[in-house]
């Protein structure tokens, strides 16, 4: 029988709220038959209707969509047999670009001057007096800071930091929420808006009021009444506003002041007035995926110091805020919580690796039982103390806050170490995809550090599904890509830029998630239109790369060696101690990082149908390939100065001719086993290393690498007790103290920090096995690669077509593999023995006879 498993537009199953003028419309098909294909499918809005053989964003194209209004969509599929099924669901368009029936409004009284701290926040509220009955009533809102909207004490909504992170200057979110059953006859709208991103402090330099001197905000309320009369109530004068409310400090980095026993009757309200915003955005319905509370942590332990201090543990590292359940106050108990990822030897907070971040919450309580858990910031934390209680008098448990990604993909194995370490990539990842692709969630930092995300994206793609996170993201990088075709390496940029001095240099692997990122996303989900989006700015970018490069003489001419000083290099690569070796070697990353930008935004100009561009760019691949081998090695597979990345990158892209490419794999295994297996690349070689050896003859060397637990390695993490990715492979020694000096980054330390964790695209696509060969899988190879001792190994990935599952072990001198193919899918199978097959839809067990040879 025929299925429709899943019916999404813009991604969403349900609650889509959009203002793109030809939403996408996506499907996925299951079916108790094998080798079934999608023949047609009949897809219906309104009085739109197209056939198509295409399940991935069909795009609406009839009538120009109208602002607020439900549309329902209805598809239906037939398969190659004849059998059929149907599904259906809705959207809502927001406002289409309609203008506003509202004034941005701010406290003009209220000045903010203060530098590297963020405003005290600020509280609007409006007063209603409804005299009928409300049918329907939907309330849109956006802030310049971040807010949270109550109505009668009762908050609207789920989200977390609304309207979100985004290039403010060129385009903001607003929210759409429906308030039909919360409103009465003499309901109060309240809304409370903090600094933010936008005018609060942030990045490390804590720079504030960057796009805002003070906060602003915008709504509408939009009244639907039983007798069919609408009533529109937009933000202007008639508003009041305070900066007395319970909401004393709220900051990105130093957490949260709340004062509960404040005399709410006693605030002094006046006046709000218009305020006139430095720019003007394009302001557009929610298009990414919003920051909400996922799982409730609890702690596993509570210890008492000899000063009353509480220091709770969670047993995992993660990004969110504390729930205090208290069961008895009184009124102005002052209660104190403090976070770390650390512990110090005398089993207190180690706080110093936040820098000027102070990542407090402090509560101030009322009379009685009571709950409070910070709404306006957030930290990155596994152990607390909690002051000012105790341990009797409150509940504590903590919220994980993170965007709201569907988990696509899992991998488990029959090794208890690589399990623990595929877990610590979900939870960096859950810790930074916090509106944005972050760094870090502790720090003084928290940015969109754009070389973390390129190299991570791969990974990211098997085990979420994060098409709106980074399609949001991927707007904004769009939007900030300077004139001369160099990008910032955080984004949104908000105040922060490198190099200061040459703000225009395009810098690799960071300036290349323009290309790396959108190209993961297209072959994990087969979403041609990403490509379509960022064409141009990839364009751009490997052109400013190209230019760069060109100063040389000669086969030097593609040679990437601008001063050292401007690049990132092998960032953190732990075999050189500091930050200006790292960036050292930046003439081969950023070589490799011109070959791969080049080779790759040729494949998009071909795939796009633009000819001319695809024949410059691949020339130009090839000329930079050539010069790389030519003047970085030997001619004969041997790097004249050796190190672990400069073999990794060219063995990767196929660089090396194919009569040397086996002889430098086996330079790059002699240098890895001079190290005794452990890990010496930094950012740009790390997400390669295991392929770049597996893929070339050397598995043996991969694995041994891969299962490695000395230091520097992945599992030597692992075996220290750590639940998320370290930023640096030497964050503990084996006495569990941090043995990082100074190394010119100012004590760079995270114990949260993912991108060292793109280790896990190894774990899906060698050893499950399961690659895509076409984009979204619809063609793809499962090809299973067991190892040191391991005995099964299971992955699933969802698709835009469905579920794939390998799932292998070895048994009794046999290999056992069960698979799972999508419905429009095909997938070739290669087992051990060498024996390939072709699969259409379906599951499958196949087996062989199995001898290790690793």
């Amino acid at each position: 029988m025929l299925k429709i498993s899943s019916l999404t537009v813009e991604h969403l199953p349900e609650g889509c709220v959009t203002d793109n003028p030809n939403p996408g419309i996506s499907f996925r098909l299951e079916s108790d038959r094998q080798n079934v294909t999608l023949k047609r499918a009949r897809i219906t809005v309104g009085d739109w209707m197209t056939e198509t053989d295409s399940q991935i964003l069909v795009p609406y194209k009839g009538k120009k969509l109208k602002p607020f209004t439900k549309y329902k969509v209805e598809v239906r599929a037939e398969d190659d047999a004849g059998e059929t099924a149907g599904a259906e669901t809705e959207f809502e368009t927001g406002r289409m670009g309609m203008v506003w029936k509202a004034q941005w409004i701010s406290d003009p009284e209220y000045i903010f001057t203060e530098k590297k701290v963020s405003p005290v926040p600020m509280m609007f509220r409006k007063k209603l007096n409804l005299k009928k009955k409300v049918k329907q009533a939907k309330l849109y809102a956006t802030a310049m800071g971040i807010y949270e909207l109550m109505i009668d004490g009762a908050k609207v909504g789920d989200q977390y930091f609304a309207p979100g992170f985004t290039s403010y200057k060129h385009e903001m979110q607003y929210q759409t929420y429906d308030v039909s059953g919360m409103l009465n006859g003499e309901s109060v709208l309240t809304a409370v808006v903090a600094g933010g991103w936008a005018v609060g402090s942030f990045v490390f330099t804590r720079i504030n009021r960057f796009d805002a001197d003070r906060q602003a905000f915008l709504a509408e309320l939009r009244i639907t009444y039983e007798d069919g009369l609408e009533e529109i109530i937009g933000t202007d004068e008639t508003w009041e506003v305070t900066e007395d409310g319970p909401y004393r400090m709220a900051d990105i980095y130093d957490g949260e002041t709340y004062d509960a026993a404040i005399d709410k009757e006693k605030i002094f309200w006046r006046k709000a007035a218009p305020e006139q915003l430095r720019f003007t955005p394009n302001l557009m319905a929610d298009y990414g995926s919003p920051v909400k509370a996922h799982e409730e942590m609890k702690p596993v332990s509570c210890k008492k110091r000899q000063d009353g201090t509480l220091i709770y543990d969670f047993g995992q590292n993660f990004a969110g805020v504390v729930k205090l359940g208290i069961k008895r106050a009184k009124k102005g108990q002052a209660i104190t919580v403090k976070h770390a990822e650390i512990l110090n030897r005398d089993g207190s907070l180690n706080t110093r690796f936040l820098r000027t971040a102070k990542a407090t919450a402090m509560y101030t309580c009322r009379e009685g039982a009571q709950e409070y858990s910070p709404r306006l910031t957030y930290m990155g934390f596994r152990y607390i103390s909690v002051s000012g209680i105790d341990k009797e008098d409150v509940n504590v448990t903590a919220l994980a806050l993170y965007s709201d990604i569907e988990r696509a993909g899992d991998f488990t194995c029959s090794n208890d170490m690589l399990n623990r370490l595929q877990q610590n990539i979900i939870w960096s990842s859950k810790s930074n995809f916090v509106d944005i692709p972050t760094d870090c969630p502790q720090r003084d930092e928290r940015m969109g550090w754009t070389g973390d995300i390129a190299v991570f994206a791969p990974t990211a793609c098997f085990n979420f599904d994060i098409s709106r996170f980074l399609d949001k993201w991927l707007l904004d990088v769009k939007s900030e890509q300077l004139s001369t075709g160099g990008l910032p390496n955080t984004v949104p940029v908000q105040g922060y830029g490198f190099p200061a001095t040459m703000p225009s240099m395009a810098i690799d692997w960071w300036g290349d998630a323009c290309v790396l990122v959108p190209w993961a996303q297209y072959m994990a989900k087969g979403n041609e239109q990403v490509l379509r989006d960022m064409y141009p700015t990839m364009k751009k970018y490997v052109k400013a790369c190209r230019f760069w490069a060109g100063f040389g003489i000669g086969k030097h001419r593609y040679i990437w060696h601008t001063p050292s000083m401007l690049h990132f290099g092998d960032w953190v690569a732990p075999d050189v101690p500091k930050m200006s070796q790292w960036q050292g070697r930046s003439k081969w990353t950023a070589t490799a990082s011109l070959y791969n930008t080049s080779r790759l935004t040729g494949m998009v100009a071909d795939i796009l149908g633009e000819k001319k561009d695809a024949e410059y760019f691949r020339k130009l691949s090839e000329k930079v390939s050539d010069a790389y081998v030519s003047v970085f090695t030997d001619g004969k597979g041997k790097m004249k100065e050796e190190f672990q990345t400069a073999y990794v990158l060219p063995l990767w892209f196929h660089m090396f001719p194919e009569n040397v490419q086996a002889k430098a794999a086996e330079n790059l295994a002699k240098l890895v086993k001079a190290s005794d297996y452990c890990i010496g690349t930094g950012f740009p070689g790390t997400p390669y290393i295991l392929f770049a050896l597996a893929d070339n003859g050397q598995e043996d060397t991969a694995f041994k690498m891969l299962m490695n637990t000395k230091c520097p390695s992945w599992l030597y993490e692992v075996k220290s007790g750590a639940t998320t990715i370290w930023e640096r492979w030497d964050g503990l020694d084996e006495n569990g103290e941090c043995p990082i000096g100074d190394d010119g980054t100012d004590m760079m330390i995270s114990y949260n920090h993912y991108a060292s964790g793109a280790v896990g695209a190894f774990l899906y696509q060698r050893v499950a096995g399961i690659e895509a060969v076409e984009p979204g899988y619809r063609r793809f190879n499962i090809r299973p690669l067991a190892g040191c001792g391991l005995t099964y190994a299971k992955a699933s990935t969802l698709t835009s077509y469905g579920r794939i599952v390998s799932d292998w072990k070895i048994q009794d001198g046999t290999f056992l593999l069960d698979i799972e193919v999508p419905v429009g899918t095909r997938c070739t199978v290669t087992l051990p023995d060498g024996k390939v097959s072709e699969y259409g839809s379906g599951k499958y067990h196949l087996s062989c006879t199995y001898k290790s040879t690793i």
